[in-house]
């Protein structure tokens, strides 16, 4: 287990007095790196050797003083000497190590000065031994406690999916397949994340898996199943004579090691695939990007552009912001200065309870519960500016994971989602250590989320969190429009509006809102949805929204009209979305955000009233009719092309239609839609009214065309 941060400070000042007279490189240079690493509670054994072989730019063969694979290489002078020149003589080395080996960090010393490089950030600081102490933060990475900047696109969180990809074709390749696999990948993630984030002592999986399996990765499965095992039980129920190195796991629990597995199977290049995956920094990696990178992983074709795979952390406080996270914030503000109001306030966020009915895998929850543990810490600030704050951190930190909840019909993504609520749920911990100088960490794993694997809308949410506890629904539905849904969405639409009219045209998500107004009836829960901006747009807002004001009586909070759903990511392809808070209660301070185009920053306005249409006015529904208020022609259908593309080119298309069929020039028609007037597109169309049968045939290639869209036109009937 981790030391806490007083405990490393007061080890920093012991190891400043004992080595303040030291000056010879070779006496004592490897006592002192090992002094060193004590301070932080390592064993240098165990994470790095000295004098590690490798050839210089020069083709010389040179030593490296110290190397920890992949995190810091050390080079050490006697005292006075250039470290420049040290300096110099470290990045020399780099050519000729291997990638998994390449450090983030150079460390140059002569016992009295280092100079610490942070080659991610390309930053340095240079301090004396006897100021080790004030600079002692800057080494949080051996220690566990390195503090993580996250951003949406940030390419680690790509680059480790790809890792799991690369390990996830080679086990089915070899017959590995289904739920056994999906359960096998998200094990080892943790074990991955763990190794690098203080949950295991650092870096033990990976050692255990270079020391103690064959190159050839015969036997490498056996081992992982073993740590898996030890995993999944108490200490003191071990086998009295197990091997040492597998004893230094610790007892995790949460059930995610307790099911028994079909074992797999490992060759060299699997073990060596796993071996880069290990030396990743995992502690890069966020929680709440990577679980659906991840899952993305599992086809080929997605994993082409993993970072479309993601939900935006802008987007998601989009929505939980205005829901509840800026009137918790506003709590807090007004409950300053007094202890009773803050500790009540502090009990009211720990008995918050939120469910997400289409969670994927866990991206809403996974931000939503960082969020409410970073209102805790400045909670817990706040009652410890007198310094009467009961400083066991074990006792004081009370929001868990055990408030949130999801359900989801996508079994991996159940999975997944179930482990990235623990290690959020840890990076907060390791956070909570870095700001009151006490490690913390919630092993054996005692509560988890609740993520239901099933079908959100053939199932009572109450089930899954009872009603009385439920204070927010939140998320984000498939994005599934009516006219492309398949057989069982349309099931799933019929079941959940149980006889009524003219449903067939609304989109898939409008499922959820109507079982979200059903569970929230007499009760003070909030809810929120992303949707498709057709929620608020023509047809569906009369057939939804009059049985949501009529039956449910809902009211509308806030709305994001339209804008932009996307990552940023390349090739990812936008989605035109509005966001709605709604309650079975009124409020008087709504809001409505207002985009000057789809891809600006919202503009807040006060709003007495919104309706669907998400403006301030009325809460008025408008149905359509089927018969002209004017004197006009009676319309039968709108302008939809029901052709499966067949009659429709693009201008390239169109030339090289000709060549194979000159003579249908004539009967090819400028075609110009939305899309093509927004963006400047030049489409077009054969025009076949009025055309002969015996004419058609001389045109053998209009003819092909016509056929498909027959066969096209029976299949939809």
């Amino acid at each position: 287990m981790p030391l806490s941060w007083n405990e490393i400070k007061d080890r920093s000042i012991a190891f400043s007095q004992e080595w303040k007279d030291e000056t010879s490189e070779r006496a004592e240079a490897q006592t002192f790196w090992n002094n060193f690493f004590s301070v932080f509670g390592i064993s240098r054994r165990r994470v790095a050797s000295f004098e590690q072989p490798v050839k210089k730019l020069d083709h010389k063969q040179g030593f490296i003083d110290l190397l920890w694979k992949g995190v810091i290489l050390v080079e050490h002078k006697s005292r006075g000497k250039n470290l420049d020149k040290a300096t110099q003589q470290a990045k020399d080395y780099f050519p000729n190590l291997k990638e998994i080996e390449l450090p983030r960090y150079i460390l140059v010393s002569d016992f009295q000065r280092f100079r610490l490089y942070d080659l991610d950030t390309d930053t340095s600081t240079e301090f004396e031994l006897k100021d080790f102490v004030n600079y002692v933060h800057l080494f949080g990475f051996i220690a566990g406690y390195e503090k993580r900047v996250y951003k949406d696109e940030d390419p680690v969180n790509i680059k480790a999916a790809e890792l799991m990809g690369q390990l996830h074709d080679r086990l089915k390749e070899i017959g590995y397949t289904g739920h056994d696999l999906e359960v096998y990948l998200v094990r080892l993630l943790f074990c991955l994340f763990a190794d690098d984030t203080g949950i295991f002592e650092k870096g033990i999986f990976w050692q255990y898996i270079d020391l103690n399996t064959k190159a050839d990765g015969s036997d490498l499965a056996m081992h992982i199943s073993s740590i898996f095992h030890v995993l999944n039980t108490p200490k003191e129920r071990r086998l009295k004579n197990l091997d040492e190195s597998l004893l230094q796991f610790p007892y995790v629990n949460g059930k995610l090691f307790e099911e028994s597995l079909q074992p797999a199977a490992f060759d060299s290049k699997m073990r060596e695939i796993l071996l880069k995956a290990c030396a990743f920094d995992w502690g890069k990696i966020s929680p709440a990007i990577f679980g659906s990178m991840f899952q993305a992983v599992m086809n080929p074709k997605e994993r082409r552009n993993l970072g479309a795979h993601y939900t935006s952390e802008k987007n998601i406080q989009k929505l939980i912001k205005p829901l509840f996270l800026d009137d918790l914030y506003t709590e807090f503000e007004k409950a300053k200065g007094n202890r009773a109001r803050l500790s009540e306030f502090h009990k009211k966020i720990a008995n918050l309870h939120f469910l997400d009915p289409a969670c994927g895998c866990g991206n809403f929850l996974i931000i939503t519960y960082r969020e409410l543990r970073d209102l805790e810490i400045f909670i817990l600030l706040e009652l410890n500016k007198s310094g009467q704050l009961e400083m066991d951190v074990s006792s004081i930190i009370q929001v868990d994971v055990d408030q949130f909840a999801g359900i989801e019909c996508d079994e991996f993504a159940v999975r997944i989602a179930e482990v990235a609520m623990w290690l959020i749920d840890h990076q907060m911990n390791i956070k909570v250590s870095n700001e009151f100088g006490q490690y913390y960490a919630r092993l054996p794993l005692k509560k988890a989320a609740k993520i239901m694997y099933d079908n959100s809308l053939k199932i009572d949410w109450e089930s899954v969190v009872p009603k009385e506890k439920l204070n927010f629904i939140l998320g984000n539905p498939p994005f599934v429009g009516a006219m492309i849904m398949n057989n069982s969405q349309r099931e799933d639409i019929a079941l959940v509006f149980n006889g009524e009219k003219g449903i067939g045209v609304l989109d898939y998500v409008s499922a959820w809102y109507l079982k979200a107004g059903q569970i929230i009836q007499n009760s003070k829960i909030k809810v929120s949805f992303v949707s498709t901006n057709s929620i608020s747009q023509g047809e569906q807002v009369y057939l939804l929204w009059s049985i949501l004001f009529s039956k449910y009586k809902i009211k509308i909070h806030f709305a994001h009209r339209t804008f932009k759903w996307s990552n940023e990511a390349k090739s990812n392809a936008a989605v035109h979305c509005v966001i709605i808070g709604f309650a079975n209660f009124d409020v008087s301070d709504k809001t409505i955000f207002d985009y000057e185009d789809i891809n600006s920053e919202p503009l807040a306005i006060k709003a007495i009233n919104i309706n669907p249409y998400l403006i301030d006015g009325s809460d008025i529904t408008i149905n359509n009719r089927s018969i002209p208020i004017s004197n006009v022609p009676f319309m039968r259908f709108g302008s939809m092309p029901r052709d499966g593309g067949n009659l429709i080119f693009l201008e390239s298309e169109k030339e090289e239609f000709l060549k194979l069929e000159p003579r249908a020039r004539d009967y090819l028609r400028y075609y110009i839609g939305a899309q093509d007037f927004i963006n400047g597109y030049s489409r077009y169309c054969l025009w076949l009214v009025n055309i002969s049968p015996n004419k058609l045939k001389e045109l053998p290639e209009v003819l092909k065309r016509v056929d498909k869209v027959k066969k096209l036109v029976v299949l939809k009937s």
